[in-house]
């Protein structure tokens, strides 16, 4: 790592609020980069070269229906437009009446990772997309700290429509839309899905343990490695966590290197 790179790390710890590092723990992560093998650098530049990097254009939300993604994706972007079409104007429980809008997901068709949240929030059910408010800032710098972009993953939510006031999501409304999310899932193939907060976790891992216990590891399922850890609207409450969230981050970053290899 040199000075530059060094820079703009640090600028990333300010940037999601940690204003201070352990010479130490400076040290160590200027080691764990030296200690990453040149092959590994040359496998993401032959990656790259044979069309992997057109894979992760821009590909924009379908919640209004097909649009056009980049060349390459044509298998997962139809089912992502399958599942968005079984969803239809959903009347499947009782949130439907007050929603502006159907948060069905975006990003990249075939992503390698997924990030899943539990709920839109009032920005979200406005713009009919996933994460676009304070929290969802947060997530792009989360995103961008472990050298990606935030339309190179792919976003959802556990419910698609707005919990009235926020509120936490309920069984019913967890039963209607899971069979969706497990569809997307399905469609897209991710190689690591994370898991925001506690109700995504829940969900997807299929068990009632706290996000505090879950979070930090990775579980085995359909193919799929899944991880866990705090919602970025949590950490806006208690920015505390954010150290964790980033040991959770090096987690993912080191485990799609491994999966890559």
């Amino acid at each position: 790592m040199n000075r530059y790179e060094l820079a703009a790390q640090l600028q990333f710890f300010k940037d999601i609020g940690v204003e201070s590092l352990a010479v130490g723990a400076v040290g160590e992560a200027q080691a764990r980069e030296r200690a990453a093998s040149s092959g590994e650098a040359q496998a993401r530049e032959r990656a790259a070269s044979s069309g992997e990097a057109q894979a992760r254009e821009r590909a924009a939300s379908i919640n209004n229906g097909p649009l056009d993604f980049p060349a390459g994706h044509t298998a997962p972007l139809q089912d992502l437009e399958s599942v968005r079409a079984e969803i239809g104007d959903c009347q499947r429980c009782k949130l439907a009446p007050k929603r502006t809008n159907i948060v069905f997901g975006s990003g990249n068709p075939s992503a390698e990772l997924v990030f899943v949240g539990e709920a839109p929030g009032y920005d979200e059910d406005q713009q009919g997309l996933p994460f676009v408010g304070r929290a969802g800032q947060l997530l792009t710098k989360i995103i961008e700290s472990i050298n990606l972009k935030r339309e190179d993953v792919y976003i959802c939510n556990v419910l698609k429509c707005r919990p009235p006031e926020n509120r936490n999501p309920e069984p019913d409304e967890v039963a209607a839309c899971n069979p969706f999310l497990k569809k997307q899932l399905e469609a897209i193939r991710p190689k690591i899905v994370c898991c925001l907060g506690t109700f995504a976790a829940q969900t997807v891992i299929q068990t009632a343990a706290p996000i505090s216990r879950l979070r930090g590891k990775f579980f085995d399922l359909d193919g799929m490695r899944v991880i866990a850890t705090f919602h970025p609207a949590y950490l806006l409450r208690s920015p505390e966590k954010k150290r964790e969230v980033w040991e959770d981050m090096k987690q993912i970053r080191a485990e799609l290197f491994r999966l890559r290899s």
